[in-house]
């Protein structure tokens, strides 16, 4: 990164520093020279003034400032600095320290009347040094800010299509999951329907009718539902090639497999679970799945509370774990939660992930049920 490239302040900064340098530079020509300001010197000082502001070509500052310290010596030498100090920061060290060393070698054959070999209470070499070390420092700590802040891009990015991919495989596994259900149900349908079609003779016309109705109707919404999603299941390496999703009457297998593995689980369920919807049902088994594995590997030892509500008007999950000791390599890829907030998302729902107070960490859930939701039961 140049100073052409960096925040304005910068441009503008530098732009300020080289005007005053040039306006010091004419002074110190004018001291020379008896006082006056017209003189050579004066006008090599402004043009190497706006050869460093111009900066194009860019070998022509470093040249000009280079051949006006040769021959005028001190009064010029804060503009070979700069000159000196933008080389270095643009990793041309060789070509600074030639224009370092020409300048002071050309001083020793002009022997202008202040030269750079003049003795000082600071010698000119070590101002050479200086601005070439200095030089040397500043650029490459401007190219490890690029780099680091390229880095950085990278990883947002990198994050942002691993968060994208995140949503898209739990799309997936939704609509591999809700084929098949309704596939199943449907076939059922279809299935009924045609054993009943075969009684048809038996039946009033009008209901013989309406058989045959709904048996074509089930038959061609299966047919449909497996066009739309039947390329999810026949995509390699997709959620929709892993087993079939649990239902949630399994939870309790879920919740027993975790004590039996050394977990906690207070497990409190009020409502019938068969009064919410399929996708309710899936989404909590898949909540509480995910809740209880982050429990294991980052308060293992911890107890967990667990409730779940399938009274109207909302679904409700909510999983709370006390502080523990995190498993000795636990293994996150931090996308979980992306893809649960994705899922409930999509049901209308929103899920809420983060600290439950007392260092404890809170899991929840709310998915609102569509107006034809079913009675409700009670159950602990």
């Amino acid at each position: 990164m140049s100073w052409d490239e960096g925040p304005a302040w910068r441009v503008y900064g530098r732009g300020a520093l080289v005007v005053l340098l040039t306006v010091v530079a004419v002074q110190n020509t004018a001291a020379t020279m008896n006082g006056r300001y017209a003189t050579l010197a004066a006008v090599a000082a402004m043009a190497c003034g706006t050869a460093l502001l111009v900066r194009r070509p860019w070998l022509l500052a470093p040249a000009l400032t280079t051949l006006a310290s040769a021959v005028w010596g001190w009064p010029l030498l804060s503009l070979l600095l700069v000159a000196l100090f933008e080389l270095a920061a643009a990793r041309r060290t060789g070509v600074a320290v030639a224009c370092a060393v020409v300048a002071q070698a050309a001083n020793a054959i002009t022997d202008p009347p202040i030269s750079l070999w003049t003795p000082q209470q600071y010698g000119s070499s070590l101002f050479l040094l200086l601005a070439v070390v200095a030089g040397l420092w500043v650029g490459g700590r401007r190219r490890l800010v690029a780099a680091l802040g390229t880095q950085v891009e990278h990883l947002r990015l990198e994050r942002e299509l691993r968060e994208q991919a995140a949503r898209a495989a739990e799309r997936s596994r939704i609509a591999a999951e809700m084929h098949d259900v309704l596939a199943h149900r449907l076939s059922l349908i279809a299935l009924h329907t045609g054993v009943l079609a075969t009684k048809a003779d038996a039946l009033p016309e009008p209901v013989a009718e309406r058989l045959a109705l709904l048996r074509t109707a089930s038959t061609e919404a299966l047919g449909d539902l497996r066009d739309v999603l039947g390329a999810l299941r026949d995509t390699p390496g997709d959620a929709a090639s892993a087993p079939p999703a649990p239902v949630l009457r399994e939870v309790d297998d879920l919740v027993e497999e975790a004590r039996a593995a050394g977990q906690q689980v207070d497990f409190t369920v009020t409502g019938n679970p068969e009064s919410a919807p399929v996708a309710h049902r899936l989404a909590a088994y898949r909540i509480v799945q995910e809740a209880l594995s982050n429990a294991r590997k980052h308060a293992h030892g911890a107890p967990v509370t667990l409730r779940l509500g399938w009274e109207a008007p909302a679904t409700t999950v909510e999983i709370i774990n006390t502080p523990g000791t995190p498993a000795s390599a636990p293994v996150d890829s931090g996308f979980g939660l992306v893809g649960l907030r994705e899922r409930v998302t999509a049901l209308g729902g929103h899920l809420h992930a983060g600290p439950g107070g007392a260092g404890a960490w809170r899991l929840s859930a709310r998915i609102p049920h569509p107006p034809a939701a079913g009675q409700n039961g009670v159950r602990t």
